[in-house]
C-alpha cells in the first residue's frame, strides 16, 4: 500500500484507510467494489430482515412457513434457470472485450436476456401445469402461493441475467441495488399497504406483493442498463454464438446448481418433517446468518472476471497475489461479522417474535460452516473462470449429496439443530474438496491464515 508515513496513530488510521480504498491500484479498486457490494447486501438485508420480521408478525407461523416455503423454492429455481448466464457473463464479456468481437459482445448484451426470459417461462409454465396435475395431493394452503412463485421466476431470472451483466462492466449498483434494495423495499411497502387497508395478510397476499415487486424492480432496472450500455458500447452489427455461450455456461450451471442445492435443501427437508412454525424460526436464523455469506459473495462478485482477465493475460503472479488478496478480504471479515452476530442473536432473533428466540443455539451449529468455507475465499470462482468448472461441480455435487443424506438422517430427530449441523458439515467437507482441487490443479495455496511463501 502506498500511504506516506504517519505522524500520529488518527493519520496513520486515515493513510491506511486511504491505501486499502482509496488508491487508484487494483486491490484499492477491487476493496471500494467489494465493500459497496456488501454494502448494498447489508442495506438490502435490513430491509429483508424488516420485511421478515414484519411478514412474521402480520401473518402468524403457518402462513409465514408457507410463505417462506415457496420463496425458497422461487429463489433456488430462479437462480439455475438462467443456464448459468449470469455467472458465465463474468467470463465470456471480458473475453469478448479482450479480443475485440464487439459484434459477439452486442449479441450477447441483447440475446441472453431474450434467451432466458423465454426459457424461464417456459419453464414456469411446465411447474404451474405440474402443480395444477397435484394439487390434489398438495396442501390447500400452498396452491395457490406455488402459482404466483411460477408467475415470477421469469422476471427473477432476467434480472440474475442482467445482475452479471453490469458486473461484468464494473457497474456493482447498477447490478444489485435493484435485486436488493428496491425490490425489497417495495415487497415492504406493497405488504404494509394491504395491512395498512385491512386485507388478510396470508401466504397468497404476501406472494403477490413479492411477484409484483420482482417484476417491476427488472423491468427498471432493464431500462437503466440499456441506456448505460448504449453509451458503453458502439453500435453495429451483433452476432448470436448460442451454442457457445451454453458451452461455457452449462459447466458452470451445473456448479451453481449443486451450490444452490447444498444452499437450500435444509429448508426444504425441513419443511417435510417439521411443522411450519419450526421453518419459520429456522429461516430467521438463516437469515440472521446471512451477513456473513455476503462477504463472500461481495469478494466473489467483484473478483470473477477480474480472474478471467488476468488468466487470458498470462500474468500468473498477478493472478495469485489478487488471489491470496481475495481470501484474505473474504476471511478475517467473516470472522468478525460472525462475533458480532452470535453476540447479538437472541435480541435479533425476538424482534421476529419471543418463539423465535427457540432457534438461537441452531447459529452456532450453522456459523462453524460458513466460517469454514470462508477460510479459502472465493476459489470456487476462481475453477469455474480458469476452465476447471467440472471439478468444481463435482465437489459441490459431492458436498449436495453429503447434505442430504445428513439432513434426511438428522432432521427428523433434531429438527432445526439437525438441518445446521448437516449444512456445516457439508460446507466443510465442500472445502476440503475445493482446497485440494485449487492446490493440485493450480499450485495455489488458499488458506487466509497461511503464510505467504
Amino acid at each position: 500500500m502506498d500511504a506516506p508515513p504517519a505522524t500520529s496513530p488518527l493519520a496513520g488510521l486515515k493513510a491506511r484507510l486511504s491505501g486499502l480504498f482509496g488508491g487508484t491500484n487494483e486491490r484499492s479498486l477491487t476493496n471500494r467494489l467489494a465493500g459497496t457490494i456488501f454494502l448494498i447486501r447489508v442495506a438490502s438485508a435490513g430491509l429483508a430482515y424488516l420485511a421478515q420480521i414484519l411478514l412474521a408478525r402480520w401473518m402468524g407461523g403457518s402462513d409465514y412457513g408457507v410463505y417462506v416455503y415457496v420463496w425458497t423454492w422461487v429463489l433456488l429455481l430462479g437462480s439455475m434457470l438462467d443456464f448459468g448466464i449470469s455467472a458465465s457473463a463474468q467470463k465470456i464479456i471480458p473475453e469478448y472485450r479482450a479480443s475485440g468481437a464487439d459484434d459477439r459482445l452486442r449479441g450477447f448484451l441483447t440475446g441472453s436476456r431474450w434467451a432466458t426470459l423465454a426459457a424461464s417461462s417456459l419453464v414456469a409454465l411446465l411447474l404451474a401445469a405440474l402443480v395444477f396435475a397435484l394439487s390434489a395431493a398438495i396442501d390447500p394452503a400452498t396452491v395457490m402461493p406455488l402459482y404466483l412463485g411460477c408467475l415470477t421466476l421469469p422476471a427473477f431470472v432476467v434480472a440474475n441475467t442482467q445482475d452479471g451483466i453490469a458486473r461484468s462492466h464494473d457497474w456493482m449498483k447498477l447490478g444489485l441495488m435493484p435485486q436488493f434494495i428496491i425490490r425489497q423495499g417495495l415487497i415492504i411497502g406493497f405488504t404494509a399497504g394491504l395491512f395498512v387497508l385491512g386485507f388478510q395478510l396470508g401466504a397468497v397476499a404476501a406472494m403477490a406483493a413479492s411477484c409484483a415487486a420482482v417484476w417491476i424492480a427488472m423491468i427498471g432496472q432493464m431500462i437503466a442498463l440499456n441506456r448505460k450500455l448504449r453509451g458503453h458500447v458502439p453500435a453495429g452489427p451483433r452476432a448470436y454464438d448460442f451454442r457457445g455461450w451454453l458451452a461455457t455456461s452449462l459447466p458452470i450451471l451445473l456448479v451453481e446448481s449443486f451450490y444452490l442445492l447444498l444452499s437450500y435443501t435444509d429448508v426444504l427437508v425441513l419443511q417435510q418433517f417439521r411443522p411450519a412454525e419450526e421453518v419459520g424460526v429456522y429461516y430467521a436464523v438463516v437469515k440472521t446468518l446471512a451477513l456473513v455469506s455476503f462477504i463472500h459473495y461481495a469478494m466473489s462478485a467483484t473478483t470473477a472476471h477480474r480472474f478471467t482477465e488476468y488468466h487470458a493475460a498470462g500474468d500468473k503472479e498477478r493472478l495469485a497475489a489478487y488471489v491470496r488478496h481475495a481470501i484474505v478480504w473474504t476471511f478475517w471479515p467473516s470472522l468478525g461479522a460472525t462475533v458480532l452476530l452470535l453476540a447479538l442473536g437472541e435480541p435479533i432473533l425476538w424482534l421476529f417474535g419471543p418463539q423465535f428466540t427457540e432457534g438461537y443455539g441452531i447459529m452456532f451449529v450453522a456459523a462453524i460452516g460458513l466460517l469454514v468455507r470462508a477460510a479459502i475465499g472465493p476459489v470456487e470462482r476462481l475453477l469455474n473462470m480458469l476452465g476447471h468448472q467440472n471439478a468444481c461441480a463435482l465437489a459441490y455435487a459431492l458436498a449436495f449429496v453429503a447434505n442430504l443424506v445428513l439432513c434426511l438422517l438428522l432432521v427428523p430427530r433434531f429438527g432445526g439443530y439437525g438441518a445446521a449441523a448437516a449444512t456445516s458439515a457439508a460446507l466443510t467437507f465442500e472445502t476440503v474438496l475445493l482446497f485440494w482441487i485449487v492446490r493440485k490443479r493450480l499450485g495455489l495455496h488458499v488458506l487466509a491464515f497461511e503464510r505467504k511463501r
